[in-house]
């Protein structure tokens, strides 16, 4: 890179770690945007979408496959992030260098994604309903290529990028980015409920009618209910009448549209 070459021989390891920080900030920020737009806001597949069996239609394997993956995506980012503390000195002249190795994570993750998970192991697409070959292509393209190319662009250009705030434009976005994944959807009165193993139906059907819920949907092991509850303040007595997680995240939420429209 154009930014190592012109530096000081005794900078090329705190640049080194800089790159590193960027590389891994950015793949985070590939697995919070892939997560956050397809997983929960347009709901167009789940990590593991069509893994064939029946276990992986149920929806707590599904809850659990994604909420693995943003966990993998925030260690990622946390060790960006802690890289990026050890480089703070050199990211003051380093931004773009970080800039390019952070589109670069970005741009490796989707193609990563669309090459291993979409084409390889075929455990998802990015639509699973029209044109799947299309939108890979255009995913993989927009969002993977195009941005290994804006690597490219950047590393050719010389001096400073972003006015040197480059450093705080990639921690604000990482930590508004991460928790956003856990945020529940604004006006919705959804809420899963996930019941201890053993609870009688007569204990579930209780836990419903004292927080005046309607039944939205049903796993039919029976131990996860998605209820419309208009006052969330009475969600605290599911837990009275065998509830163990009582959530409205919209990861959780997703799923249960997702696996309702499958069953």
């Amino acid at each position: 890179m154009n930014a190592v070459r012109q530096s000081d021989a005794s900078a090329i390891p705190a640049l080194r770690t800089l790159a590193w920080a960027g590389f891994l900030l950015g793949f985070g920020m590939g697995g919070f945007f892939d997560g956050i737009l397809l997983h929960q806001v347009l709901q167009w597949h789940h990590l593991l979408s069509l893994v064939p069996g029946e276990p992986f239609r149920d929806i707590k394997v599904q809850i659990l496959a994604d909420g693995l993956f943003h966990v993998l995506m925030y260690l990622i980012a946390a060790i960006g992030l802690w890289k990026l503390w050890k480089a703070r000195r050199a990211a003051a002249t380093g931004d773009r260098l970080l800039l390019a190795s952070a589109a670069f994570g970005f741009g490796v993750w989707n193609i990563v994604d669309a090459v291993l998970f979409h084409w390889v192991l075929r455990i998802h697409h990015i639509r699973l309903d029209v044109n799947p070959l299309l939108w890979d292509l255009l995913w993989f393209v927009v969002f993977g290529l195009a941005f290994v190319a804006l690597t490219w662009w950047l590393n050719r250009g010389e001096g400073p990028v972003g006015g040197g705030k480059s450093a705080a434009a990639l921690v604000l976005a990482v930590l508004v980015g991460g928790p956003v994944a856990a945020l529940p959807p604004r006006d919705t009165d959804t809420v899963m409920v996930f019941f201890k193993p053993g609870t009688t139906p007569n204990q579930v059907f209780a836990g419903i009618e004292a927080v005046d819920g309607r039944i939205l949907w049903a796993a039919p092991t029976g131990d996860v209910w998605a209820l419309d509850v208009r006052d969330k303040a009475k969600t605290a007595l599911l837990y009275r009448h065998g509830a163990f997680l009582v959530s409205n995240s919209a990861l959780a939420l997703g799923c249960v549209k997702w696996t309702s429209a499958k069953l």
